[in-house]
């Protein structure tokens, strides 16, 4: 067996472990699992730390269990929040899972013969038959209040000012997700959860039930919150969460996102969110180091991510996206872009509408520059700026005498203008 935790620890991956645990999977192919919320559609980049532990654990020999929370979902974690989520009812959560469980396999071997083939779970299969009754008989009398009470989790929501307070609903959390290792144990032989550092008292809530229900042993890993050098939450962009959903973050801005990030947290990102050996990542950093106005780093972290996550293709098309705003690109390039990765691409470019009207006369460069959108100030100036040879249309020179047609359509809506190297418009044919 390849040795998990030095490849935890050398990638910055590991917050914390059980005793014993290191000699534990270095004994035999052992089961781990790790929970995923599933109150949206998508996964986010803040689920890649834990998708990446199992990634790597399946790497290393060993199986990974991915557990949707179905049951979970319909209660919520207190665990870092600071009030409750809504519910979702179980319609959603199917679909849900699905959509889980298709982003997963792009990290995750689910349908080789393999023995440690991953295997997804939800734990709403195992809880939806269980009684109230015979959950606080059966597990219930096992924690003590005491015990669940010490759990940091439990003591930031009932300590703050917060008016709000804690459900007995969200109180009983630790102990709902406590069973789903006892379950797992029994059931799948797994004798290892890892989580989020935030998750430590959920998971070993579940160990001490293994102990004191199963007479085994369960073990834990918890991996660091991930931060950004500047203090501000990772995965997060202007827009709010960065997705792995295309129709909810598009590989562009997936792929920007990571292009943007700092020299500093590049170097970190890049152990944490590949494959990438640790030759190889040392190779890259001192490469960086060299010239870190060259991205070397930023890029190949873009590179890496994008393609597990979207693909070869998509990232080739990010790529090409990219370069039109920065290198030399032509109409054609700009068609070939998608609708949202080309607004991607001009986000917060001004813009006006024109009619369809305008477009199938054939609208003069005068109204498209002044008259009918105020790109420029005047028809004078839009004159001037035609005789400087500065405008472009779908980054193409033209003159006054040219007239903008249907042919010009990007998307079939949109045509974009510039003055200069940097000065952008955007047509939207209504």
């Amino acid at each position: 067996m390849k040795n998990f935790i030095q490849e935890l620890e050398w990638r910055g991956m590991l917050h914390q472990s059980m005793p014993g645990t290191e000699e534990h999977l270095l004994e035999s192919m052992r089961s781990a699992y790790v929970g995923f919320d599933p109150t949206a559609d998508s996964l986010h980049i803040g689920n890649l730390v834990p998708i990446m532990l199992l990634a790597h654990y399946q790497r290393c020999g060993h199986k990974p269990i991915a557990l949707v929370g179905g049951a979970t979902g319909m209660i919520g974690d207190p665990s870092g929040k600071s009030s409750e989520r809504n519910l979702l009812d179980e319609k959603t959560l199917r679909h849900n899972q699905e959509c889980v469980k298709n982003q997963l396999s792009h990290f995750l071997d689910f349908d080789s013969d393999a023995e440690n083939a991953a295997v997804l779970v939800n734990n709403y299969d195992w809880m939806k038959e269980f009684s109230f009754l015979d959950f606080i008989r059966d597990v219930g009398k096992h924690i003590t209040v005491n015990y669940m009470m010490a759990k940091d989790s439990v003591k930031n929501r009932i300590g703050s000012e917060s008016k709000e307070g804690m459900s007995f609903t969200e109180f009983t959390y630790q102990m709902v997700q406590g069973y789903d290792f006892l379950h797992l144990y029994k059931a799948n032989d797994t004798t290892l959860q890892m989580g989020g550092s935030d998750q430590w008292g959920n998971i070993t809530t579940g160990t001490e039930l293994i102990r004191r229900i199963g007479n085994g042993k369960g073990y834990a890993i918890t991996c660091p919150l991930i931060t950004k050098s500047d203090g501000s939450k990772f995965g997060k962009s202007e827009g709010g969460n960065v997705w792995l959903d295309a129709k909810r973050t598009s590989p562009y801005k997936f792929y920007q996102y990571w292009l943007n990030t700092s020299d500093e947290d590049a170097e970190k990102y890049i152990k944490i969110f590949t494959f990438l050996d640790k030759e190889t990542i040392n190779g890259l950093i001192a490469e960086h180091q060299t010239a870190p106005h060259q991205r070397i780093l930023q890029k190949r972290l873009g590179e890496e991510v994008t393609v597990l996550v979207h693909g070869r293709e998509e990232y080739d098309k990010a790529i090409a996206a990219s370069a039109i705003l920065f290198g030399r690109s032509n109409a054609d390039d700009l068609k070939s872009l998608d609708e949202q990765t080309f607004l991607d691409v001009f986000d917060g470019v001004p813009q006006a509408s024109v009619s369809q009207a305008d477009i199938s006369e054939g609208l003069d460069m005068i109204g498209a520059l002044a008259a009918k959108t105020n790109f420029l100030k005047s028809n004078g100036e839009a004159r001037r700026a035609l005789k400087e040879n500065s405008i472009s249309v779908n980054k193409s020179k033209v003159g006054e005498d040219f007239k903008i047609s249907s042919d010009d359509l990007i998307a079939n809506k949109y045509v974009l203008l510039q003055r200069g190297k940097k000065n952008y418009y955007l047509l939207v044919v209504e």
